[in-house]
């Protein structure tokens, strides 16, 4: 672990004349820690460093990707920005330090989200430009390349795991089967996909979204997966205003089923916070789990056969 005031200082070193007064720890889900660095002319600055090997090798990755997606932004292809690395410095135990200017905006809100143009349907165009990238851009990084029926096998593989810790309801694992094994719900292009947004991770300002970060589970993938997030947690005006700019910006007009599959991805993000909890050991965060996992099941146990758009929401 690297505290605070250990990334200030490797931070000096990674952008040389870099002058830090005053440093915070920041909240990290992932395998980094992070800390977020004020310097002499009142600009911040994040700085990460792995926790490990593994963490190290995603990051590096992760560098090759945002330098390929800072382009697309100069370019013009994407409407939002990215972090961009500033400088990087050697660890001792192995891995890079890097430091990037933090990304103007405030993590998006979507209990104030409004309907009709401004942050909704900037929402939608981004999300959107992302998903009509050139799948080199993941290629090139060495990030996860899947196809339709490799990606639902993938999610066969997470629901079959949660459903031996027998912590998951019968009819649960029935619904999700069922959409699983309906190949007419899979058939999709494959996308460039974030793989990993919320609320936290898109930045928005003045009625647009301004940047995105934590680019860890990007690949070629489901773009319901970058859906899912919206269609569970805001109002549903909000979602039309999101859908009817994200196929506007769109080229692949021909996925009929992409908003069951973006629910069901949202279904199936509580499967994999079990398996999370399961595998590190969390308590807390198997019960969390399995209290949500309930109340899905109730909420669900009367809902109607997939392929009726906006049904199976949380």
């Amino acid at each position: 672990m690297h505290s605070p005031l250990a990334l200030a200082a490797l931070a000096t070193v990674a952008v040389p004349g870099f002058d830090a007064r005053d440093v915070r720890a920041e909240p990290s889900a992932g395998d980094d820690d992070v800390a977020v660095v004020t310097d002499a002319q009142r600009r911040r600055w994040v700085i990460r460093a792995p926790r490990h090997a593994a963490a190290g090798a995603a990051l590096e990755a992760e560098l090759v990707l945002l330098s390929a997606l800072a382009d697309q932004v100069d370019a013009g292809r994407l409407p939002f920005d990215v972090p961009r690395v500033a400088g990087a410095a050697p660890l001792e135990e192995g891995g890079r330090v890097i430091v990037h200017r933090e990304l103007p905006g405030r993590p998006v809100a979507l209990e104030h989200l409004e309907p009709g143009p401004g942050v909704a349907a900037s929402l939608g165009r981004s999300i959107a430009a992302l998903h009509e990238l050139a799948p080199a851009v993941i290629e090139d990084a060495g990030l996860p390349v899947y196809d339709a029926a490799a990606y639902r096998q993938r999610r066969q593989a997470e629901v079959d795991e949660a459903a031996r810790t027998g912590r998951v309801p019968a009819t649960l694992l029935r619904r999700w089967e069922e959409r699983l094994e309906d190949v007419s719900l899979w058939r999709f292009s494959p996308s460039v996909v974030h793989g990993d947004l919320s609320s936290d991770h898109v930045l928005v300002a003045d009625g647009a979204v301004t940047g995105v970060v934590a680019w860890g589970e990007a690949k070629v993938a489901d773009p319901a997966d970058d859906l899912a997030w919206l269609l569970v947690a805001a109002a549903q005006e909000t979602v039309d205003s999101i859908m009817e700019a994200y196929q506007l910006r769109r080229t692949e007009l021909t996925d009929p089923h992409l908003a069951d599959r973006a629910l069901l991805a949202g279904e199936l993000a509580l499967a994999r916070w079990l398996l999370y909890g399961v595998r590190s050991g969390d308590d807390e965060v198997v019960a969390d789990a399995v209290q949500m996992l309930d109340e899905l099941d109730e909420q669900t146990r009367d809902v109607a056969e997939p392929g009726t758009a906006g049904t199976g929401t949380l």
